[in-house]
């Protein structure tokens, strides 16, 4: 890997950094459609490169958002109501979305991703919930049983962590996007444990490369996670804090720039 490689991937690591704290994604979408551009110009493992990205994604994810969860359970925006039963029904999902993604080809996970990014954009355009916020209620045994294994299933197969999902989900339901945020990132974990561990057996001698285990890049995810600690804490110390109204909009933009990322 070259060192301008090196450089590049540092940069988008604090950008991930940044997006955990301010939006719950743990990297996903920024890491995923950045590392599988990277990995597609190398011939020798470019028919795995997606695989590479979401479990590199996977594993960033665990450090990041685990961190992020520390901070905001320090400061008392993390409750367990909200937490429990869904976390487990999302690691359920997890590992079957973890399996799945396994016997996938590229450019069928690649064209899931797409209409994934899609159909959530448009989610978000078209709730009114979302955008303008409602009154808050309860989570529905549906929503947390059904729903969890969904998003657990589909994060994991794509690499994205679940904010994606959870943030629309408890925003629908009334939470403000400072605790849609605060949670996102503690719903992220399973994902990201059940994706990291499956990926690694999995890609297990796969790739013809030195320097990875199972389908997961050691350079990419050491760097990535070292300047992702610079943006989280340069975002939390120094980064001013975002009004709902506005914070509920950046939300959508960033997921329009991830999708133009991943068309291009």
């Amino acid at each position: 890997m070259m060192l301008n490689d090196i450089a590049m991937i540092a940069i988008v690591g604090a950008m991930t950094g940044v997006t955990t704290v301010l939006f719950g994604f743990g990297g996903g979408f920024v890491v995923v459609p950045f590392v599988y551009q990277l990995f597609l110009r190398q011939p020798a493992i470019a028919n795995n490169a997606l695989h590479i990205a979401v479990a590199t994604s996977s594993a960033v994810m665990i450090v990041n958002a685990g961190w992020a969860t520390f901070q905001h359970q320090r400061r008392g925006n993390v409750t367990a109501d909200i937490l429990f039963p869904l976390t487990l029904f999302i690691g359920l999902g997890a590992v079957m979305g973890s399996l799945l993604a396994g016997q996938l080809n590229e450019g069928t996970i690649r064209l899931l991703f797409i209409l994934y990014m899609l159909v959530t954009i448009v989610d978000c355009l078209v709730s009114r919930r979302f955008l303008k916020g409602c009154e808050a209620r309860p989570l529905s045994m549906s929503t947390t049983t059904v729903g969890g294994v969904a998003m657990g299933a589909v994060a994991a197969l794509l690499g994205v962590g679940g904010s994606v999902m959870t943030v629309p989900l408890l925003r629908r339901h009334g939470f403000s996007m400072k605790h849609c945020i605060s949670h996102a990132n503690p719903l992220s974990l399973p994902v990201a444990l059940c994706a990291t561990i499956t990926y690694t057996f999995d890609g297990w001698g796969k790739i013809p490369d030195s320097g990875f285990i199972g389908y997961i890049s050691l350079t990419t995810l050491v760097t990535l996670v070292v300047a992702g600690g610079i943006g989280i804490t340069i975002s939390q110390r120094y980064f001013p804090k975002i009004p709902d109204w506005w914070h509920a909009r950046l939300y959508v933009l960033l997921l329009i720039a991830v999708l133009i990322a991943m068309l291009w």
